[in-house]
């Protein structure tokens, strides 16, 4: 799996459809071209430009904007989510751009510490079905183990 870096490819992912929502969260997906010119998010082809995409590969990337997870211990904790559960399902995710944006804040009433347990598990639980939706909707039916969580 590799992670996405740079703005055009973010923005590029962000283009494409959104193929799974929960409460917090949307997951974006781009398909990739076999060969040939990028698509760039203005929708300019660039033939001899250099590609966004390398391989043909499941490509991810995750957004936690400041506005829904104000603390930076937060933010972190749902990247490390986000990629352990991604991890996951990599064998089910087909060959294209991810990108799992977080839409709406967590309650911090609820959720008072920065990074709990009870944070961990809630935000681990709601990814595990985004991308259970997700694999669902492409109709890949392989077996993920869901144990372990990850701090």
């Amino acid at each position: 799996m590799q992670r996405l870096k740079t703005r055009p490819q973010f923005q590029a992912t962000l283009d494409g459809e959104t193929v799974a929502r929960t409460a917090h969260f949307a997951l974006h997906r781009l398909v990739l071209p076999a060969q040939g010119s990028v698509r760039l998010p203005d929708g300019a082809a660039h033939p001899h430009s250099r590609p966004l995409f390398g391989a043909q590969d499941v490509w991810l990337g995750a957004m936690v904007p400041k506005r829904w997870a104000r603390r930076a211990v937060t933010r972190n904790a749902i990247k490390r989510q986000i990629f352990a559960v991604a991890t996951l399902h990599a064998a089910r995710m087909p060959h294209a751009a991810h990108v799992v944006r977080l839409r709406a804040a967590f309650d911090r009433k609820q959720f008072v510490s920065a990074r709990s347990d009870a944070l961990c598990s809630a935000v681990r639980a709601e990814l595990l079905q985004l991308f259970d939706r997700s694999c669902r909707a492409t109709g890949s039916t392989a077996a993920v183990s869901h144990a372990a969580p990850t701090p």
